[in-house]
């Protein structure tokens, strides 16, 4: 009888994980110092069934301004699935960067006195060391995007509950959640090419469970809320590993005041389809979008920002299914343009146009999906 209790009481506590999904207890862990906050990844857990690579070797026509006019040896690094050979240009920067954090919102990014190929390798190389594999990376657009990797943060013990706290120090177990995480990092040149903007992405998932039937459970991944805390903390070691002193990039970072309020409104436009209205000029607009496509982890092929456009390849929600879970969404994504247009000094339009000229029914109710999407970011 007291085996029996035993196994129970043991069955219950290894169960800790998803009872706290069950129970929506989610608790959120808090950094009160920069670069003290304990990172898990394990390497050679990478999630590779989430997501399938899109190809990004088509060409485009458009004459952008993009960061390959800055970086050299472009096609050396369109795709790459390998950890191995980062180079002495990827080695971590001395501590004399003019490094410096700018805010808006919830958002935070640094402007860098390095050059964009500077820049470019170093982020490619902090990425490694963190454990990460580049999955996608494209100089043309100035992005760079890990793989998915297991993230076990340690459940706090409030959130065991008293017996399964007990149990973990009698039987040395540690708790985890079902959590994977990637980044992107976007590069942009400034001041003619002799500076860079640096924008950091975190994107999260996590592993639920599902009934399938009255005996039978399942489990499957879904997008999870960004761990804001955690993306600052990588922004902050981004920042020391391109050259400022830590001291330095803990007061840049958490002294940063918002120096822009974005107000965004939703509207019908050119036939049918839906557009935004900004209250910005076309240079915040612009930065803006991108930052929201970080956000939603569009993949963005092409952009001309003399042009206003940005050429997006992505999925409508009708199209997919199933089988896009399990092998990836490129065979159902379609070519979308997203134009900028400035109206006046602090008014500018972004337009929603179908590439492919079918004006479906179900892509302008997409553009009103997608657009709306954008615009909850703000």
């Amino acid at each position: 009888m007291i085996k029996k209790i035993t196994t129970m009481v043991i069955a219950l506590s290894l169960g800790g994980c998803f009872s706290m999904d069950n129970n929506k207890e989610e608790e959120k862990v808090k950094t009160s110092i920069l670069g003290e906050r304990d990172i898990k990844y394990y390497s050679n857990k990478t999630v590779t069934s989430l997501e399938v690579p899109p190809d990004l070797t088509k060409p485009s026509s458009q004459s952008a301004f993009r960061l390959s006019e800055y970086v050299k040896d472009i096609h050396e690094d369109v795709v790459s699935f390998s950890a191995e050979g980062v180079t002495d240009s990827g080695k971590k920067s001395e501590n004399n960067s003019n490094i410096q954090v700018v805010r808006s919102g919830d958002r935070r990014w640094l402007k860098v006195n390095k050059e964009p190929n500077e820049v470019w390798n170093l982020s490619k190389s902090f990425l490694k060391q963190s454990g990460f594999i580049i999955k996608k990376s494209n100089k043309k657009t100035g992005v760079m995007e890990t793989d998915f990797l297991e993230n076990h943060p340690e459940i706090p013990e409030a959130s065991l509950g008293m017996l399964r706290s007990a149990l973990r120090s009698a039987l040395q177990t540690t708790y985890t959640l079902p959590i994977v995480d990637k980044y992107r990092i976007r590069i942009e040149p400034i001041n003619n090419g002799t500076g860079s903007e640096v924008y950091l992405t975190l994107t999260s998932m996590e592993e639920v469970l599902t009934s399938a039937g009255a005996k039978e459970e399942n489990t499957i991944w879904q997008s999870r809320p960004k761990d804001q805390d955690l993306e600052v903390e990588m922004l902050y070691r981004l920042m020391t590993f391109l050259g400022s002193d830590r001291a330095d990039a803990r007061a840049k970072i958490l002294e940063a005041k918002s120096q822009l309020k974005v107000i965004v409104k939703s509207l019908k436009g050119i036939g049918g389809y839906a557009k935004l209205e900004f209250s910005l000029n076309k240079s915040d607009t612009w930065d803006s979008m991108n930052w929201a496509l970080d956000q939603l982890n569009v993949n963005v092929e092409d952009k001309d920002i003399k042009e206003g456009s940005f050429y997006i390849n992505i999925a409508r929600t009708q199209d997919k299914s199933i089988l896009t879970r399990l092998f990836g969404e490129e065979h159902v994504q379609k070519s979308f343009q997203i134009m900028v247009k400035q109206i006046d000094s602090n008014k500018t339009e972004v337009y929603f146009n179908d590439l492919s000229e079918e004006n479906e029914q179900e892509t302008i109710d997409f553009s009103y999906e997608f657009l709306g999407d954008i615009a909850k970011q703000f």
